[in-house]
This record gives C-alpha cells, sequence and structure tokens, in this order.
C-alpha cells in the first residue's frame, strides 16, 4: 500500500484534537435496510453532527494547524452550505475572521446559519465551482488563508476521524458507503478503514447527474464535468479534488451512482422508516441500498454526511419521491361529455380507496370526439401495486386511461 502523509496516529492525534468540538455521532441500526439489503445495516449518522455535517471535523483541524500570522489574516471558503457551516463555526471557535463564498442558489438556511456562526457571507455564481473560484481570487486580494472543502490533507485528516469512528462502533463491519462530491470524506474514510482493516470494502456514492468520479477513474486523472446539476447539492462537485482523487483511486473499491428518483426514495425513507432528517447528498448511501439491493456483502455501514435541507426542497423532493415510490398516480381518462359521467368515474375511484387530489376537465384535443372529454386526474395512493388495481378497476370498467 502506498505511504500517505496521513497514518492511523495522526487520525488518533485528530480524534483528540476533536474532543468537544465534534461530536461523535451514533451508529443506528435500520431493520428496514437490513431487509432490503439481506444483510446487516447501520447508518453512521453524521446528520447529528454540530452544523448538521461531517464537514465541521476537517475544517476545525484545519484552521487549528494555521500559524497565528495566518489566523490574524482570516479564513476563506466556498461552499453550498456543510463545508460554509463547519468553516464558520470552527472559525468562532478558533477566534478567526471568516468569510464564506456560497452559490447565489445556496438554500437559505445554510445560508442564515452561516451567518449565525459568524461568517461574512458572499453570494456568487451558480454553483461550487464558480464560488471557489471567486473564493481563491479573494484569498490572493487579501492574504486570508483559503480553507479548501476537500482538496488539503488536514481537511481529509480531519474527515477520517469518521472512518475510526466506524471502526470502534461497528468492528464487524464489510462494507462502508460513503457519499461523494470532491471526495474529502471518501478519503478520509478510505485511508483509516484501509489501514486497520484493509478486508473492508470502502465504496463511493454519487449522484449520476454530477458524477465526475467515475469519469476521472476511467481517465486515470480528475476530469471536469461540463454540465451537471443534482438536486443532492452536498455532493454537487464538478471535478474531484486532486489529493482526494489520488487517495480514492488507490483505495476505494469503486464510485456507484444513483438517480435523482433513488435519491428522492431514499430520503422519504429516512423520514418514514428511520425517523431522520437527512439532505439528499447524506442520503447517498440509502439511495445506493435501495437501487442495488444484495449487491454489497454484510454488515454495511452507510454514512448519513449530512442533514442540512431546506424546508421548501425538502416538500419538493418528498413530493417527488412520493411519486416514484407508487405513492401518486397521474392518469388521463376518457369518458362521454354527459351529466353524471364524472360522478361515475369518482364512484370507481371510491370503491378501490384511491384518494383524487385535483382533476382537470380536458375538451380541446383534436383526438376527442364530439360527445368525449378527458379528464387528468391526480390520485394519492398505497404503492405500486395499488397503482395497477386502481388502471384495472378502470379498464374493467371500460374507461380507456393512460398515464
Amino acid at each position: 500500500m502506498q505511504n500517505w502523509p496521513i497514518t492511523p496516529d495522526d487520525v488518533r492525534g485528530a480524534q483528540k484534537m476533536l474532543a468537544g468540538v465534534a461530536r461523535v455521532t451514533p451508529m443506528q441500526s435500520s431493520r428496514h435496510l437490513s431487509g432490503v439489503a439481506g444483510t446487516p445495516v447501520h447508518l453512521k449518522c453524521e446528520n447529528l453532527q454540530r452544523t448538521g455535517s461531517f464537514k465541521l471535523r476537517g475544517a476545525y483541524l484545519r484552521i487549528a494547524g494555521l500559524l497565528p500570522v495566518e489566523r490574524a489574516a482570516g479564513v476563506v471558503a466556498a461552499s453550498a452550505g456543510n463545508h460554509a457551516q463547519g468553516v464558520a463555526l470552527a472559525a468562532a471557535l478558533l477566534g478567526v475572521r471568516s468569510t464564506v463564498f456560497m452559490p447565489v442558489a445556496a438554500p437559505l438556511p445554510k445560508v442564515a446559519a452561516t451567518r449565525e456562526y459568524g461568517a461574512e457571507v458572499r453570494l456568487h455564481g451558480a454553483n461550487v465551482d464558480q464560488a471557489l473560484r471567486a473564493a481563491r481570487e479573494y484569498a490572493d486580494a487579501t492574504g486570508a488563508v483559503f480553507i479548501h472543502p476537500f482538496d488539503h490533507w488536514d481537511v481529509i485528516t480531519g474527515q477520517a476521524t469518521v472512518g475510526l469512528e466506524i471502526l470502534e462502533q461497528c468492528p464487524e463491519v464489510r462494507t462502508v458507503l460513503v457519499g461523494t462530491g470532491g471526495g474529502g470524506l471518501l478519503a478520509g474514510v478510505a485511508i483509516a478503514i484501509k489501514a486497520l482493516r484493509p478486508d473492508v470494502r470502502v465504496i463511493g456514492v454519487q449522484a449520476a447527474a454530477a458524477a465526475a468520479y467515475p469519469l476521472s477513474l476511467a481517465a486515470g486523472r480528475p476530469v471536469a464535468l461540463e454540465r451537471f446539476a443534482t438536486m443532492a447539492d452536498g455532493i454537487m462537485v464538478g471535478r474531484p479534488g486532486d489529493i482526494p482523487f489520488e487517495v480514492v483511486s488507490s483505495l476505494a473499491d469503486g464510485v456507484r451512482t444513483v438517480s435523482e428518483d433513488a435519491l428522492s426514495r431514499a430520503l422519504l425513507v429516512g423520514l418514514e422508516r428511520l425517523k431522520l432528517v437527512v439532505e439528499p447528498a447524506g442520503a447517498a448511501p440509502i439511495a445506493a441500498l435501495l437501487s442495488e439491493p444484495g449487491a454489497f456483502d454484510g454488515p454495511v455501514v452507510g454514512v448519513l454526511s449530512g442533514g442540512n435541507i431546506d424546508p421548501q426542497l425538502m416538500q419538493r423532493v418528498l413530493r417527488h419521491g412520493l411519486a416514484a415510490a407508487g405513492r401518486y398516480l397521474s392518469l388521463r381518462v376518457r369518458l362521454a361529455d354527459r351529466p353524471g359521467a364524472l360522478a361515475g368515474l369518482l364512484g370507481v375511484l371510491t370503491r378501490v380507496d384511491a384518494n383524487v387530489l385535483d382533476v382537470a376537465h380536458v375538451r380541446i384535443d383534436p383526438q376527442l370526439g364530439l360527445t368525449e372529454v378527458e379528464v387528468d386526474l391526480h390520485l394519492e395512493t398505497k404503492g405500486p401495486e395499488h397503482c395497477a388495481a386502481v388502471i384495472g378497476e378502470l379498464r374493467e370498467d371500460g374507461y380507456v386511461v393512460s398515464r
């Protein structure tokens, strides 16, 4: 194995430095996910960490290691929200002035929390990569120390303490799933775990719509995506960090991708079955388990990396997740344009226990006859089997149905 600048002793030292600053987050087992995966599943709840994510670990270690003259110059960072909050709190705890650049569309709760922790927030750019460029320019112009969210050994060492805690809390672990953006958490966890338990598989999980790692691993070097967008803003990074990529390409056992639908379903499972508020990036390991049941040797530990989610985004994602899970059904039904026809249709839906959320008539369509009308229906259902039963019952009653 390659010799890295980080040793297990370094990680243990970081763990001591973080004592009283970062929480040792709980490890929670999940009967539901264990049933899906066919093996015991445990969840490392970094969504319950101070600031709502693992980012405090690396940010604090990085700032704590600065020289007095560097601290006096202040620090600057860029983030969609989690690293921003980690830097803001770490800087405040260490008495260092902080400035944070965040994308213009960063979730409002993350922006507000970053300000409350004491940072000066500047909104710039459409994504993290553009905010990063602005933060670097600010550092060059002012002399402030740039605190990179993932591309620095101190930051990676701080994140590696998550891996150490996993081994302490679940020594029987066989596979660890880690949501991955730039790769700092994945690299840190891989270094900590592989140094002590090389038999444990460490696998990254990326949103398919912002998956720079599979492309980069295939090319053998970090490759920047031309376009990327995902609801999982915490891992929406267009290019792997140079240092994390070096570690991940050597130590990690692959990087999987998950769809937006899978992320939505994972968020829903987090609320309904796990009783945990998890942001889409933090739900990536759950999405991987739901997308590939039985694909991972157990016991499996999924790192829930963050829980900072905008309530408005949660509302949209939950609606999407319910639809993806078959809990909403949208239909177009053709019927005669006469009094009582709609009542008859609604009677069938009542018989199959489908809750009608919305009804709209469509009368202007060249494919409709003079005495026909179509009705757009949005229904609340109990899952895929119920959806099939609703459609079957309507067709059995003679209705022409399209989804």
